[in-house]
C-alpha cells in the first residue's frame, strides 16, 4: 500500500503542477464573482472542474437562480458519469462499496487516465494520493488567482482573465481539426449563442438557461445526426 501512496504521488505532481496555473486563471475569474480566497478554495477543493468551476463562478457574477447554477454543474461535468463507470471494470472485485464511491469522487480527466492505465486493478490508495496532491494545488491555484485579482492592476488582471479562455480554445480545437464533425458542433455552437443573446424571447433568458439549453441541444442533435460508431470508437 505504501508503495502505491508513493507512486499516486509522483504520478500525480505533474497533474498538479498544471492545475495550479489553470486554477489560477480561474481564481481571477472567481474574484470577478466575489469570491474570497477561502471560498475559492473550498469550492476548487471539492469540485476541480475547469468548466464547471467556470459555468459556476460566471453565474455567481450574474445573480443567477440557485437551480441554474446546479443545472450547469450537472451539464458541464456529466463525463464524469462515463470515465467512473470505465474506472469501475479497474477496480478489484473484492474493493468495498466506499472505496469504489470515493475513488469515483476524485475523478477529474488527468487523475482519470493515470487511474485506468494503472498496470492491473487499480488500488485506491493511488488514486487517493494523486487526487490528493493535485487538488491541493488545483484549489491553492484558484485561491492565489483570487489573492492576486485583489492586488494585481486592473490591466493585468484583465489580462490573465483571458488565459481561461485560451485553455477552453485549446481543448476544443485538436478535436475540431481531425473530426469534421466536432468542428459543426463548435461553429454550430457560437453561431447559436450569438443569435440567442438578440433573438425575441429567448434573449430575456438569463444566460446560464441558454447555455443549459444549447448545451442539451447541440449535444443532442451532434449524437442523434452523427453519433459514434462502434469500430469508429476501438479504434480511437
Amino acid at each position: 500500500m505504501r508503495s502505491e501512496v508513493v507512486n499516486g504521488f509522483r504520478d500525480g505532481i505533474p497533474i498538479a503542477m498544471g492545475y495550479f496555473a489553470v486554477a489560477f486563471s480561474l481564481g481571477i475569474i472567481a474574484k470577478k464573482a466575489g469570491l474570497t480566497a477561502i471560498l475559492g478554495f473550498v469550492s476548487s477543493f471539492f469540485t476541480r472542474a475547469s468548466a464547471g468551476e467556470y459555468g459556476v463562478y460566471t453565474l455567481v457574477a450574474l445573480n443567477t437562480a440557485y437551480v441554474e447554477i446546479v443545472a450547469i454543474s450537472l451539464v458541464a461535468n456529466l463525463r464524469y458519469m462515463l470515465m467512473s463507470a470505465a474506472l469501475s471494470q479497474k477496480i478489484a472485485p473484492h474493493t468495498p462499496w466506499y472505496h469504489r464511491i470515493l475513488m469515483a469522487c476524485c475523478i477529474t480527466d488527468e487523475v482519470f487516465g493515470i487511474s485506468v492505465n494503472h498496470k492491473g486493478y487499480t488500488p485506491p490508495a493511488y488514486t487517493y494520493s494523486a487526487a490528493l496532491i493535485s487538488t491541493l494545488c488545483w484549489a491553492s491555484g484558484c485561491a492565489a488567482g483570487i489573492i492576486a485579482g485583489g492586488l494585481l492592476p486592473s490591466p493585468i488582471v484583465s489580462a490573465l482573465s483571458v488565459a481561461l479562455y485560451g485553455m477552453f480554445i485549446a481543448i476544443i480545437m485538436p478535436p475540431s481539426r481531425t473530426d469534421r464533425n466536432v468542428l459543426y458542433a463548435v461553429v454550430a455552437s457560437f453561431i447559436l449563442s450569438g443569435l440567442c443573446a438578440i433573438a425575441p424571447l429567448v434573449k430575456e433568458w438569463s444566460p446560464g438557461t441558454r447555455t443549459i439549453v444549447l448545451t442539451v441541444g447541440i449535444s443532442f442533435l451532434a449524437a442523434w445526426l452523427k453519433p459514434i460508431k462502434e469500430t469508429d470508437h476501438g479504434e480511437a
